[in-house]
């Protein structure tokens, strides 16, 4: 099937949501349609979003030790990895990871801990806190992705200056058996309708070259429609030695800009960003994922990996000419 991929750009900024068939089409599409599907998503992302481009930085806030047996996770206690393990960091590394992030142009700072839920008591008191002192000492904006919420921590977050909370669905509802069994699916939907109830922005994605099939990926697109979350984050899988997936294949770089420009095509006022696996699936192309739609890439390092140098990032986006919105 050849599409004219610049004319449902087009329609879609017109307002039409994207067909079943054309969903289908962008995840097999090759040669030279691939270019041209390339150049509607950028499309679209420009109209909505502009030419510019958003950083996001996190601090791996406390590691390890996770009740969760999640398949693609080096924290979880139920895998043998080499994850580091350590309690909840001071509030004055977090503030100082804040700093840093700011002044690296990020516009976005998420505090991001190991376990199932926010726990009330003091350790959660010190996440308020510290998300407290970021408003009051940085221009940046503060993010929080503490696992499972309830309504009075949703609304304590809020209410300590948390701007966005990230909690990810990590895959379609019908693939999620097959990589946790520990929680339900609805229990992260539940957590993301909180949050947006208490007035935080909500940041949901979730990881991509887990088993799922190229309908999966679609069905996964249209739970995030239907909830209307407010950003993106894309991750591609990157295997960790003593879990489940440390033998699965890696998506080729093409599957990950296919599977990016989807998502802008299905979604396509939303902030999407690319963020774990980018540099060690897309290689050589990583440059492509603002030509396939993304509006944004997290910098620095991950949870338990490290990402790519800083300074190769930067060098890429001035070679790409494309501007930074950071925080003011």
């Amino acid at each position: 099937m050849n599409l004219d991929f610049i004319q449902i750009a087009d329609e879609i900024i017109q307002g039409r949501p994207l067909e079943l068939d054309e969903a289908r089409e962008i995840l097999k599409v090759t040669g030279w349609q691939m270019t041209a599907m390339l150049a509607g998503a950028q499309k679209i992302r420009e109209h909505y979003l502009g030419p510019d481009i958003e950083l996001c930085s996190i601090i791996n806030a406390k590691s390890g030790r996770c009740g969760e047996d999640c398949a693609f996770c080096a924290q979880s206690s139920h895998h043998n990895t080499q994850a580091p393990v350590y309690p909840l960091k001071s509030r004055e590394d977090i503030l100082a990871g804040a700093i840093k992030a700011t002044e690296e142009g990020s516009h976005c700072y998420g505090i991001v801990t190991s376990g199932t839920r926010a726990e009330p008591g003091a350790e959660f008191n010190q996440i308020l806190a510290s998300i407290s002192d970021i408003r009051k000492k940085t221009p940046i904006e503060p993010s929080a992705s503490l696992g499972i919420l309830d309504e009075l921590s949703a609304r304590a977050l809020a209410e300590a200056g948390c701007v966005t909370y990230h909690h990810n669905l990590e895959t379609a509802r019908s693939f999620f058996p097959h990589i946790c069994t520990t929680h339900s699916y609805e229990e992260d939907v539940v957590t993301v309708l909180l949050a947006k109830a208490s007035g935080m922005k909500v940041c949901c994605g979730g990881i991509f070259g887990l088993g799922e099939t190229g309908e999966q990926r679609i069905e996964f697109a249209q739970t995030l429609c239907e909830l209307d979350v407010d950003s993106v984050p894309l991750n591609f899988l990157n295997p960790i030695e003593g879990t489940p997936l440390e033998n699965q294949d890696d998506l080729s770089a093409l599957e990950c800009l296919k599977t990016i420009a989807l998502f802008r095509y299905m979604l396509p006022r939303k902030r999407i960003s690319v963020c774990g696996g980018r540099d060690k699936n897309l290689r050589d192309l990583q440059s492509w994922i603002f030509a396939a739609g993304a509006s944004g890439t997290m910098i620095g390092n991950y949870l338990t990996t490290t990402g790519r140098d800083r300074d190769a990032d930067l060098q890429m986006f001035r070679d790409l000419e494309v501007g930074i919105n950071a925080c003011k």
